[in-house]
């Protein structure tokens, strides 16, 4: 999505029915963690969140170590400016600096019956569940989240406001409870039509599908909103290359066998159908070389063969969200008001497409 522009798209960018080879997203609202500091601060600032103040944490079995720096609480170093080891209770997120801590701790203070996260289960299938965490009624267990992800993001900016979030939480199950592999967070509302704000799978458990697992459901919840929905933008290159295997599985699955009834097909119908913003969709139509523009109308220019070709290439792989083990209520909002609706959404003539 970076590319060299010319001045004249940079004061005019392209209206809704202007030919574009890239997608024009809407801006992402200004947020300066560094509002306030003067130069010296900044400086300051910048030299210490340099250097990893965690060099290993402890989830459950699991010893990872870390990537980045994380703005833990202060007292969890107490003298030291380094943590060696940092041991997270998996059911409360509960940190530790000393392993008989974390001992102590899980035999006399959690509760047998909590050893899932801290919220309503809204999804099992097999041996994994989802589960749903308001920010606002679980507020530290949130935090301590967002503290986690740090270690394994460089551009993560949320910690503390966590009131405005959902969290879901995704866990495997056995016999002893539900343990956490990753979480995605979303706004309860978001102006802007985003339906994922910061994503992670733990590294124990990455190479397991489990990052596409996480990005499949976000866009399942937007179906049950019946909204469009699309990730936090800008997106980093690792958020890209997280969804556009997504994007084209799922869009070319869609081509191939939800479209093979419809003799015309707009790219507001394909919005509908899977809940991806048109400006994703007609980015990833674009990155496949079969979406066409001409006399101010997008056509998809695709043979059945070309479709089937490029579903081998871009398979949707395992594990899938299955919507029938899905059961979640969205919150209630004006549908005349929220323009991401999927009820507001009107194809324009300028946005029909061809038969594939």
């Amino acid at each position: 999505m970076d590319e060299w522009i010319t001045a004249d798209r940079i004061v005019s960018p392209p209206s809704e029915h202007t030919a574009v080879d890239v997608v024009t997203t809407i801006a992402a609202q200004e947020l300066d963690e560094h509002e306030g500091m003067d130069e010296a601060a900044l400086k300051e600032h910048e030299e210490v969140t340099k250097v990893k103040n965690v060099a290993t944490i402890e989830l459950g079995p699991y010893q990872m170590d870390t990537w980045y720096f994380s703005p833990l609480p202060k007292e969890l170093f107490k003298d030291v400016g380094m943590i060696d080891t940092l041991y997270v209770d998996e059911f409360s997120l509960k940190f530790f600096t000393r392993k008989s801590e974390l001992l102590r701790y899980q035999s006399k203070e959690l509760p047998k019956n909590r050893r899932h996260p801290p919220g309503n289960e809204i999804y099992r299938n097999g041996n994994l569940s989802m589960f749903e965490v308001d920010g606002y009624e679980e507020r530290i267990y949130c935090q301590n989240l967002c503290y986690i992800a740090k270690l394994f993001l460089d551009h993560k900016t949320l910690y503390f406001d966590v009131d405005p979030f959902l969290f879901y939480v995704l866990c495997e199950v056995d016999e002893r409870g539900f343990h956490p592999v990753g979480y995605f967070s979303k706004e309860k509302y978001s102006d802007v039509g985003y339906n994922l704000a910061c994503i992670l799978t733990f590294p124990s458990h990455q190479r397991k599908g489990y990052g596409r697992f996480l990005i499949a459901f976000s866009y399942e919840l937007s179906k049950k909103e019946e909204k469009v929905g699309s990730p936090e933008k800008p997106m980093s290159d690792l958020g890209q290359q997280a969804y556009k295997p997504y994007w084209t599985s799922t869009i070319v699955d869609f081509l191939l066998n939800q479209s093979i009834d419809s003799k015309s097909m707009s790219i507001m119908d394909m919005s509908k159908e899977t809940s991806i913003m048109s400006d994703d969709i007609i980015f990833t139509l674009n990155q496949l070389g079969i979406l066409k523009f001409v006399n101010g109308a997008y056509f998809i220019s695709a043979e059945h063969s070309l479709l089937e070709e490029l579903a081998k290439k871009h398979p949707i792989k395992e594990p899938r969200v299955d919507p029938c083990k899905l059961h979640w209520t969205p919150y209630i909002t004006d549908v005349k008001r929220d323009k991401f609706s999927i009820h507001s959404k009107k194809a324009s003539l300028d946005e029909d497409s061809a038969p594939a």
